[in-house]
């Protein structure tokens, strides 16, 4: 039998190569997913194990401990040289050292910031007694001494293209400034290895920068001397420890910071989503092809049994066939999944360092592979081989076995009543995600069951359109489409999934877009507003510096931060000049004025009527976390604005933050400028703050901000649902060249009366398109449909149908279908006809 096998696979490889192709993209996006995810976790662990290798214990605030009475600021005991000194003295302290660390940003040579601005770091430099820090080893120059001079992490100074003797362009809290650049150093930090920036500062500098109270450090961190464990370090330090703080192991920080890295898992859990759904079409494909194969060697195996093979027989060979496929498929798969994981690796790098090597033998993909590859193929054609094996041995005798009415009716009536149950899930699906995944899988299934009657329909429908256009070869287009509804059905719905899911998104993302747009014309009351890029923040003097221009007719910061209320609620504020406020942001004041805004409070409408307020009404309020209870009055009622929090307060009465780590910050500055002026204030603040991580932006800017703002994602989704797109195509090449083989005497005898080659290929070249429209058509109405019920009901999210893009998929589909029958057309094209006429297949 295996031999049997391996022979029909030789003898019919073109057949075969179609499913195996699919199986394989699939299995290489499988084990490219599993291969990165395996690297990436290498090289996180590999990163956080060599990360300050002179770490064995650390101190840090508890924020689990409650606040000291004693403390009136309700902050933690304060990181200073006095707790340093006593912390060096504990019995197997081989070192102490007090660190200060912070926000901080690097720009290159051109002017933006470079590197992974998440991991971007400022640090303070500690040099020993021979004047250099062992934690960062100096390549060239030395280390800082004075405010004016930085040293730079060595892969941060060659992305920023700057050595030793430059000035180079530092942000830090916000400003930015520049600072002379006097040393270059590597580090085993996890930060630099991610891909970010190290930018080291004196001491001193690094604490009135980043520390949370003057003099002091952020962290303390201990290194064992030989013979002491980090438990037993640890268990000595807290003894010494005043409440607030706590001794934390080197094993404690590198499981908390393995739990808390789960992007990557994330990551990893999408592929293999997208793969999963490339791995379903697939076993459209496989199932279609040995069906096709089936009533193709329907003579064949009834000859079998009529020679002596029993159905088990018959059922096994086909069985034997698809695994062989499969087997054939996983291995070259794997192969093309290390490029996969490579690729992967260059596109979504964890580490800016040398990455970890690809396990290209690792267990967990190459037994993925093979049981993903080989149980692909051997589940999709279990089916047609039972079919195969229930051929009788009468059958030698027949030219065809083609499905019977019945066996179709009952498909239809089973494809009717999933649809419609998958139809009334997707309704019952508006604001409930959770029902939205069940309800996808059974509306897809429900409409590939259904598709041989809507295909039946559809090629009725386009019968007298493709005839006027085409004449005779747009007739026999369609009734050979017709012919078999359910090959028709197949390869439709292989194109069809795809474009589902590929609309869905789009229907998702575009409605999204045009959600941040409007949000984005409602809050862009001003002229400009300034804002930070990602990670980085908005300095506190940048309003009063763009005040200060000559094109500014108004500006307010506006800072965000909260009022705790009595009974518990919590409510966003921000800060703002009173004297500006309503010129920028367009509030419109009920009761009361903003001019008395630095001696109370204002509320939006909302919220006086949530809260039971009143103008004049008294608020006894804890403001901006500072620890202190104070009596404010309402001082005025406004209609709230979409750029403003529901409470506003005076900026120059905000009390500061008990915890200035968690001090409010500056989400932005908005300003007016002079008539006509606006254009040249922007010139004027760009060039007055020249800070590459503020973001300078006018209406116009705001908005395209907006839409831009989920681009990057979109075009991933496609990237990846390009792959189940492509083996719909594969499904469309793989239909019409079997037709080929299955229609030489038919080919023949068209060729005798008449019809050229350009006609036979005229003719499968329309029947390829009439069904990659059908699967279009589908494709577009399934994914508009899961789209629409994934945004309705969400608050906010306005439905748009972007139907530019679908008639841009509608008309890919079309150019699909003519690529797609390319081959088989010049294939058929190369029939002689004294040898088609002569066949004695169909």
């Amino acid at each position: 039998m295996f031999r049997a096998a391996v022979r029909t696979l030789l003898s019919h490889r073109l057949r075969f190569a179609m499913p195996a192709l699919a199986v394989l993209l699939g299995v290489a996006f499988v084990t490219g997913s599993l291969l990165y995810s395996e690297s990436v976790s290498a090289a996180v662990a590999r990163a956080r194990a060599n990360s300050q290798p002179d770490v064995s214990v650390e101190i840090a605030p508890d924020r689990s401990a409650p606040s000291r009475p004693e403390d009136s600021s309700g902050g933690a005991p304060r990181l200073d040289d006095a707790l340093l000194r006593r912390l060096g003295a504990v019995p197997g302290a081989a070192a102490a050292r007090g660190t200060v660390e912070g926000r901080s940003f690097l720009a290159g040579s051109d002017g933006t910031l470079v590197g992974d601005l998440n991991q971007a770091a400022g640090i303070n430099y500690v040099p020993d007694r021979t004047g250099k820090d062992p934690r960062y080893p100096l390549t060239a120059g030395r280390g800082p001494r004075t405010a004016g001079e930085v040293a730079v992490e060595k892969q941060a100074a060659e992305q920023a293209g700057r050595r030793v003797g430059d000035r180079v362009r530092i942000v830090v809290n916000g400003t930015a400034r520049s600072a002379r650049l006097v040393g270059v150093f590597t580090a085993q930090d996890s930060r630099s290895a991610a891909g970010g920036t190290l930018i080291a500062f004196d001491t001193r500098t690094a604490q009135k920068q980043f520390a949370t109270t003057p003099g002091s450090y952020t962290q303390i961190t201990l290194a064992a001397a030989d013979g002491t464990t980090g438990d037993q370090l640890a268990e000595r330090a807290q003894k010494l420890l005043p409440s607030g703080l706590r001794a934390v192991t080197r094993t404690d920080l590198d499981a908390e910071a393995a739990a808390s890295a789960s992007d990557d898992q994330k990551l990893t859990g999408l592929l293999l989503s997208f793969a999963g759904i490339a791995l379903f079409v697939s076993t459209l494909l496989v199932a279609n092809t040995f069906t096709m194969l089936s009533a193709a060697r329907a003579r064949e195996h009834a000859l079998l049994r009529a020679v002596g093979a029993t159905r088990r027989y018959v059922l096994r060979l086909v069985l034997a066939e698809a695994a062989l496929v499969g087997t054939v498929a996983s291995v070259a798969g794997y192969a093309l999944g290390i490029g996969v994981a490579a690729l992967l690796s260059r596109l979504f790098g964890v580490t800016g360092g040398p990455a970890a090597p690809l396990p290209i033998f690792s267990g967990t993909p190459l037994i993925a592979a093979f049981a993903v590859g080989i149980g692909v193929t051997v589940l999709s054609a279990y089916l047609p081989a039972r079919r195969a094996a229930a051929v009788p041995p009468v059958a030698a005798l027949r030219t065809s076995e083609p499905p019977t009415a019945a066996s179709l009716r009952r498909r239809n009536t089973i494809g009717l009543a999933v649809t419609a149950c998958g139809a009334l899930l997707v309704a019952a699906a508006v604001g409930s995600q959770n029902v939205l995944f069940a309800a996808v899988p059974v509306l897809l299934i429900g409409l590939i069951v259904l598709t041989p009657l809507l295909a039946l329909g559809a090629t009725g429908l386009l019968r007298s359109p493709l005839t006027r256009l085409a004449g005779i070869r747009g007739k026999l287009a369609v009734e050979n489409a017709r012919r078999n509804p359910r090959r028709t059905a197949a390869t439709a719905t292989t194109l069809m999934v795809g474009l589902a899911m590929i609309t869905a998104v789009t229907v998702v993302v575009s409605s999204v877009n045009r959600m941040d747009e409007q949000d984005a014309d409602r809050s862009m009351t001003s002229d400009l507003r300034i804002t930070a890029v990602d990670f980085a923040e908005v300095g506190d003097d940048t309003a009063a510096r763009v005040a200060r221009l000559a094109d500014a007719e108004a500006v307010t910061p506006v800072v965000h931060t909260f009022v705790d209320v009595s009974g518990g609620d919590s409510l966003a504020a921000d800060a703002v000049n009173p004297a500006t406020v309503q010129r920028l942001a367009a509030v419109s004041v009920r009761e009361g004025s903003l001019d008395r805004l630095d001696h109370g409070i204002a509320v939006s409408e909302k919220t006086a009527t949530g809260q039971g307020w009143r103008l004049g009404s008294r608020v006894t309020a804890t403001l901006n976390g500072s620890g202190t209870k104070t009596t404010l009055p309402v001082v005025a009622i406004y209609d709230g604005s979409d750029a403003l929090a529901s409470v506003l307060l005076s900026d120059r009465t905000l009390p500061p933050n008990a915890d200035p780590e968690h001090r409010p910050r500056v989400g932005s500055v908005l300003a007016n400028a002079a008539d006509g002026r606006t254009a040249a204030l922007r010139q004027e603040i760009r060039r007055t703050l020249d800070n590459p991580a503020l973001l300078v932006q006018d209406r116009a800017d705001a908005r395209a901000a907006a839409a831009a703002r989920l681009g990057p994602f979109l075009n991933i989704m496609y990237a990846m649902l390009s792959v189940t797109v492509l083996i719909g195509a594969l499904g469309v090449v793989n239909t019409m060249g079997m037709a080929v083989f299955e229609r030489v005497r038919e080919i023949g005898v068209l060729r005798a009366l008449g019809l050229d080659r350009r006609g036979v290929g005229a003719v499968l070249r329309l029947e390829s398109v009439t069904i990659s429209l059908l699967g279009s058509a589908l494709g577009l109405l399934a994914g508009s449909a899961i789209g629409a019920a994934a945004v309705l009901g969400q608050d906010g999210v306005p439905l748009v149908i972007p139907w530019d893009r679908a008639v841009l998929f509608f008309l890919a589909t079309a150019a699909t279908g003519v690529l797609a029958s390319l081959w088989p057309g010049r294939q058929a094209a190369r029939i002689p006809m004294l040898k088609a006429i002569a066949t004695d297949t169909e």
